[in-house]
């Protein structure tokens, strides 16, 4: 009897890891957003918007992905204040970049700086 319950939570554990049928149809796009190159020449923390939502927070040397539904996305970075002399943001708020995901995409992109701000620059895989 204690043989056939634990084989009976077996199976049902493995249903339950299984993957359900409406997820097989859903494709995502991979967006990987990289700080590894001294492009920006800040100690401060980075904060990556997806949608004007905070989704990640990057210091130097760091990378962070995200797996999204295809579609377009609105993508913005600004220093974020920490612990960090100087780091407090500044008073007008960063523009935004509009990225287009295809299912199936890997798209990599790596944050740089000009006289007007941060930005995302595209960037090879290098897989």
């Amino acid at each position: 009897m204690r043989w056939s319950a634990l084989s009976l939570f077996g199976f049902l554990s493995l249903l339950a890891a299984t993957p359900s049928v409406q997820a097989v149809g859903e494709d995502y796009g991979v967006l990987i957003i990289s700080r590894e190159r001294l492009e920006v020449a800040t100690s401060c923390e980075i904060g990556v918007y997806l949608q004007d939502q905070l989704a990640a927070r990057l210091f130097q040397e760091q990378s962070t992905s995200f797996n999204l539904p295809p579609g377009n996305v609105s993508l913005r970075l600004k220093l974020l204040p920490g612990q960090t002399p100087g780091c407090n943001p500044g008073m007008l708020a960063p523009g935004s970049q509009n990225v287009t995901l295809k299912a199936g995409d890997v798209l990599k992109f790596r944050i740089a700086m000009t006289q007007e701000g941060m930005y995302l620059k595209p960037a090879a895989l290098n897989y």
